[in-house]
């Protein structure tokens, strides 16, 4: 263990659902340049709306992967496909993916949908779409059999994580230690899941961190930028507009506050670029965008209704591409990443 790290247990250190302690904040190396990561929840399509069910869920949309891939492809980028048990059960979507995979022009990744990933040995409940809440063995169970699969199907262990709904929990960082996996994507920076079952993530900033009981495993959360006028209170109001009723949409009208996280769902062109803009003059070195893939095609998600809404999901793209480009932040794949922050944590006393 890297020196400094004596008494983690008893500060929390090492747990992932809890904001990590100062000392575990990951040192970006020296002299890089900033980077960006895309991240994509590849899972199956169903009703967001609806009850959970373990019945009837598609992937035809993986045949629009290869377009979206195209695009990242021609910009540099090699995409984290974080897969879950339908999505890595369907032949489609192997044949879809492995290429990608074996040509060296994407990584896959896990994500556990806890109602759709087995053993199925828990009530299917809201709070158990959390995988955190579930028990450690059952956690751990599932964890492992949807690593077995993607092994299986894609040749190749996955060394991301992502916790379906975010659903990190106290026990998932020592599972994924155990189980070989070097990096997790499961915390939400900025937004609160409690109130459905799962964590509160108001407490966390954008910068990664190292967690798990060795303190090995490297957390990134998703990159969320506070802007405006009173941006420099950005925790503090962000809880609040979590409390009060439509005091967020007001915050964000008005241009005193809003809260934006970089994913081209829900999110315009225009907003992530400011976002983009205040965390580079803020010094931020590392950039996590994510998005769903059912939203690449129309009518799986709210975020892609219709021709149009595509149309401006890939335009999304092209300017906050562009706006990396201009701002000289290269893409970045997430094994490389990990490798360069180990390496540089070895190196700082």
């Amino acid at each position: 263990m890297p020196p400094g790290d004596a008494g983690r247990a008893a500060t929390g250190a090492g747990r992932i659902d809890i904001p990590p302690p100062e000392a575990m904040i990951a040192r970006y190396p020296d002299g890089d340049a900033p980077r960006f990561m895309v991240f994509v929840d590849t899972e199956e399509e169903f009703d967001w709306r609806a009850p959970l069910s373990r019945d009837g869920h598609g992937t035809r949309h993986v045949h629009a992967i290869p377009a979206m891939q195209k695009v990242f492809e021609d910009a540099g980028i090699a995409p984290t496909y974080l897969v879950d048990h339908p999505i890595a059960d369907s032949d489609a979507a192997v044949e879809v993916l492995r290429p990608v995979l074996e040509r060296g022009a994407c990584a896959i990744g896990a994500q556990l949908h806890p109602w759709v990933g087995p053993p199925f040995d828990e009530a299917l409940t809201p709070a158990n779409s959390f995988a955190g809440n579930l028990p450690a063995s059952l956690e751990r169970a599932k964890i492992t059999r949807l690593t077995q699969r993607i092994v299986e199907r894609f040749g190749q262990a996955p060394s991301t994580y992502r916790a379906g709904r975010y659903g990190i929990g106290a026990n998932s960082a020592a599972i994924l230690e155990e189980l070989g996996y070097r990096l997790d994507v499961s915390v939400r920076a900025g937004f609160d899941y409690s109130g459905e079952g799962g964590p509160d993530f108001t407490g966390y900033g954008s910068a990664p961190f190292w967690a798990g009981p060795s303190g090995d495993l490297l957390a990134l959360p998703l990159t969320t930028a506070y802007v405006g006028a009173m941006r420099g209170f950005g925790r503090r109001l962000n809880r609040l507009a979590g409390i009060q009723a439509h005091l967020r949409g007001f915050l964000a009208h008005t241009g005193i506050f809003a809260r934006i996280p970089l994913t081209p769902e829900g999110v315009s062109a225009a907003e992530a670029q400011e976002a983009i803009r205040v965390l580079a003059g803020e010094g931020c070195k590392v950039f996590s965008l994510s998005f769903h893939s059912p939203s690449l095609e129309p009518g799986h998600t709210d975020y892609v209704r219709n021709a149009a809404d595509l149309d401006a999901f890939y335009r999304w793209w092209d300017a906050v591409i562009g706006l990396f480009d201009t701002l000289g932040v290269p893409p970045s794949r997430a094994a490389d990443f990990v490798e360069a922050m180990a390496a540089n944590r070895q190196r700082t006393p």
